[in-house]
Formats: structure tokens, sequence, C-alpha cells
């Protein structure tokens, strides 16, 4: 293996290395300067990969490239990382039907996501003496989200509230965390929603803009008939005009 700063071409000190070959295969005790000499016939670095070996081990390889691949599976290692979240959901004992099973909903998607959950009952007065009927509820969550998660810390009383963690059965999801989802989800809603608002606004724009047009082209097309024209239809507005007023 080797290790994080390890000597390479002209650092290294030893005057003979046990070379292995970029395929790993060994060439044998040789002495470092026709070790230099053949990595650079190779385009390659010779990198003391065993200091304390007598004489060292080196290896030619291209060590810039190695540093970088290192790096790569580094990121990949941290980004694949499974740290499981202790997530927390509290009841009270006299708690009805409905608000249970939105609860126990809460519960098995945090244990769905790979994630632990603390569940806690809070006591409050009397409750406190008997907390038979809340470690009865506990187990009763447990059991309807046996499916998704297992008991691992039985139900206790701590003070004036009784606790229970469950634990998942799956791995930690990481492709995507629940919240980034929700986030993306809620932002591609938001962007719809924008979208369509702006579409109907530039329609409302569009025909506006038509029905202004098609109103200077009409008195674009009054403007340039003759004047004759132009007076025989107010003559003949005029006399209709006329008329009326007769009639009356």
């Amino acid at each position: 293996m080797i290790s994080e700063e390890p000597r390479i071409n002209d650092d290294i000190r030893a005057s003979q290395v046990r070379l292995i070959g970029p395929n790993g295969e060994q060439v044998g005790i040789i002495a470092t300067s026709v070790a230099l000499n053949l990595a650079k016939e190779a385009s390659l670095d010779l990198v003391e990969v065993a200091p304390q070996a007598k004489p060292p081990v080196a290896k030619l390889i291209d060590y810039g490239k190695y540093k970088y691949t290192e790096k790569v599976k580094a990121r990949q290692a941290r980004r694949n990382q499974t740290a499981a979240e202790i997530k927390e959901i509290r009841f009270r004992l006299k708690i009805d039907e409905h608000d249970f099973q939105v609860k126990k909903g809460h519960v098995a998607r945090f244990l769905s996501a790979g994630d632990k959950v603390k569940v806690t009952i809070m006591l409050r007065g009397r409750e406190q003496r008997r907390p038979i009927g809340g470690v009865e509820l506990l187990k009763r969550l447990a059991d309807e989200v046996a499916d998704l998660g297992s008991i691992e810390s039985s139900p206790k009383q701590e003070g004036r509230n009784i606790i229970m963690t469950l634990s998942p059965k799956g791995k930690k999801v990481h492709t995507q965390s629940e919240q980034r989802r929700r986030g993306n989800q809620a932002r591609a809603e938001r962007q719809a929603r924008q979208a369509a608002r702006l579409a109907a606004k530039q329609e409302g724009q569009g025909a506006k803009v038509q029905a202004e047009g098609e109103a200077q082209a009409e008195v674009a097309r009054i403007d340039s008939e003759p004047d004759d024209k132009q007076t025989s239809t107010k003559k003949i507005t005029s006399k209709e005009g006329s008329n009326a007023e007769d009639e009356k």
C-alpha cells in the first residue's frame, strides 16, 4: 500500500530498491539509479511503497494518475457513506385513532428511509403513576411497523416520558434524502405554476395586441378610402339621421 506522502523518484534515498513493475511483476533488487532510468524510459514514476523493507520496495506507476484516482475513490466513498439519523416522534397517552395513524405514517416513512426513530410518550399528571398504557401503545406501534423496523431499545420510563427506539431493517437511502426529494418536488411545482401564469399573461397580452392591431388596421383602411366615398358615407349617415327626425 502506498502511504499518503511516499518518496518518489529522486527523493528516494536508498541506493538499492526491490523493484515492482507497472503490472505487478517482480523485477528484483536493482540500483536506484537503474530503476529511475527505467521509470523515465516508461514515462512513469518510481514510488517507494515499503520504505521499512530492506531494501525498500519501489514500484513503477503514474503517480499523478494514481493520486487522482484515489481522490475520486475517496469522494465517492464519502458520497455513499450511510450515516443513519435519529428522528423523534412524540405521542400523548390519550391520542385518538386518527392522530395515531398519522404519526405511525411518519414513523414508517423514517424507517423506510433508513433512519432510526425515537418514539416518546409524554405523560401528564396522574398518567405518570400508571405508565402501562404508554408501554402498550408503543408496543402496538412497533407491531404495526414491524415489516419496516424492529425495537432497538425497549420502552422504558425516563422521568415524565416513556421512550422506545426503533431501528430500520433496510440501509440508509442515500440516493436522495426525503427532504431533498420534497424540496425538488416543491420547486418543480412552483416552476410549473410560474410558467402557467406567464403563459396566461403572454396570451392575454397577445390578444390585446391583436385587437389593437385590428382596430388600427380598420382606421387605416377608412383613412385610405377616397374623399368622395367618405363624403357620401357621411351624407348617407346625415340623411338617415334627418329621416329619423322627420319620423318623430
